[in-house]
């Protein structure tokens, strides 16, 4: 029996579907993710379980949809590490396991759940000496750095210079980290899992200086603004613009700015791939190792007159998804059935030549299926603040409990959602497909407070406060220095789960 292939696994943290030139963006610079998409397969209908961090990555991790890992939101709590997962479920397969960056567990954020070894790099650090990122600033003279990755509240959503050369750039580091993982796993027979997870292009938007100049703001497309924005919107959207202090007005000139580094944080990212993808050529080992690329959720960055995510529109739940894996998927694919980050879990096993028990399925058995009727799912929270999709190939079906709204969209492969066919006779019948998918999925778990009997449940309406400043959202580090004599005699700091 042949040797199982090596796994290398990277992940982004808010990357929009929409992102990567060989699939159609004409504005951004990728030449290692073009590689990508040229060498492998592009999994162009690609959705998130879960519109925000730590839910989507607990239902990657456990290859199970947010109403079976219990994990709905950024405060939820993750199932426990005796739960299958990926890295325990590849370790006991003969891998050897490793996590650079950031994981976001929760509620234990230095746990390894299944990996065998890890180098944390995590954004609000409540133990600075667990952080392997921040003990290697501290040891190289940039111990002065105190928002290691840009300064958050009232900054959150404003680009800002970087404080760190390339190398020590959280981008950086963790492309190097992984180099130097990888360099050391070529000289062993044992095959290996790698998980390199960056932080961007997350907000805040940090770069070092040449990076920041790569795209400049009078480049970048304006948002997609459709005359009916305020129709498509749901609840949370208008929260999470006033939370992320981006409800006071519309500035096209710094919207521009925001785009610009927003691209050049994935452009940063693509480097450091590309710099991954020449040592597996150089070490020998490209054509035994399975590349899986991806991000939790993507970012709305002005569209709709949103920031942030924790929406069903395109540009916020779906993502991008990319494989290389010779032999076993084509190369130039563009696969078109919907896929999900619950269908690594079984990828992985199915690389590894191992069973598990899992929502999704491998990427390779979904290509050759080709079912294009396949129905993927999502959830943001729960009971009277929950936000449901389902979506196929060809539509998404989407109801937001916090305002009884239900939408019917019709896809288009620029995922620009413009009208609802709700109510039209051309799209009753489907959208009335979807929802029993999705409702079905809900019934089968019990979850009872989100149904009454065949309908959805009816909950009081959310109303966003009248104080324009009731809500925003402060974020500072931890264990960062407070308090300005004679000016600040203690520090205040207020924080929100929802990062």
């Amino acid at each position: 029996m042949s040797r199982p292939p090596n796994i290398l696994h990277l992940f982004a943290d808010q990357q929009r579907f929409d992102t990567i030139s060989a699939l159609g963006n004409p504005f951004i610079k990728t030449p290692a993710l073009d590689r990508l998409a040229r060498e492998g397969t592009s999994f162009v209908n690609a959705f998130t379980p879960s519109p925000v961090c730590v839910p989507a990555r607990a239902a990657m991790h456990y290859g199970k949809y947010p109403w079976h890992t219990g994990c709905y939101d950024n405060g939820d709590p993750w199932p426990t590490a005796e739960t299958p997962n990926i890295p325990s479920l590849l370790g006991g397969a003969g891998y050897r396991t490793h996590a650079i960056g950031k994981c976001h567990f929760h509620p234990d954020l230095w746990a390894l759940l299944g990996f065998q070894s890890r180098e944390p790099m995590e954004e609000l650090v409540d133990d600075p000496e667990r952080d392997d990122y921040l003990k290697f600033l501290r040891s190289h003279g940039y111990g002065h750095v105190q928002d290691l990755h840009g300064m958050r509240g009232d900054f959150y959503y404003l680009p800002q210079p970087g404080q760190l050369p390339e190398e020590a750039h959280p981008t950086g580091w963790a492309g190097r980290r992984a180099m130097e993982f990888m360099e050391s796993a070529a000289t062993r027979a044992q095959p290996w899992y790698l998980y390199c997870s960056f932080i961007h292009p997350h907000p805040p938007w940090v770069l070092p200086p040449k990076w920041a100049k790569l795209y400049r703001s009078n480049d970048m497309m304006p948002p997609f603004l459709p005359d009916n924005c305020d129709e498509l919107l749901t609840f949370v959207n208008h929260f999470q613009n006033r939370y992320k202090w981006r409800d006071r007005g519309f500035d096209l000139n710094l919207l521009r700015a925001q785009r610009a580094f927003y691209h050049g944080c994935i452009s940063f990212i693509d480097f450091q791939i590309g710099r991954l993808l020449a040592l597996l050529d150089q070490s020998g080992q490209a054509d035994e190792t399975l590349v899986v690329f991806s991000s939790d959720h993507g970012e709305y960055l002005g569209d709709y007159g949103c920031y942030g995510k924790r929406g069903m529109h395109d540009v916020s739940c779906r993502i991008p998804l990319l494989a290389r894996w010779p032999g076993d998927l084509g190369a130039g694919v563009r696969c078109q059935t919907p896929a999900s980050l619950v269908d690594l879990m079984p990828t992985f096993a199915d690389a590894a030549g191992v069973d598990c028990d899992s929502d999704g399925m491998s990427l390779r058995h979904l290509v050759e299926a080709g079912d294009q009727k396949r129905v993927v799912f999502s959830q943001y929270q729960k009971e009277g603040d929950a936000l449901y999709m389902a979506a196929d190939a060809e539509a998404k079906y989407i109801y937001s409990a916090s305002d009884d709204k239900e939408f019917f969209f019709l896809r288009t492969t620029a995922g620009q959602e413009v009208r609802s066919t709700l109510n039209d006779p051309t799209g009753a019948a489907h959208a009335g497909s979807l929802r029993a998918s999705l409702m079905a999925e809900i019934q089968a778990v019990e979850q009872d407070r989100g149904l009454d009997g065949c309908s959805w449940r009816k909950y009081p309406p959310r109303p966003l406060p009248s104080d324009p400043d009731d809500g925003l959202l402060f974020q500072d580090q931890p264990f960062a220095e407070q308090g300005i004599p004679g000016y600040q005699d203690s520090a205040i700091i207020r924080s929100d789960a929802k990062p």
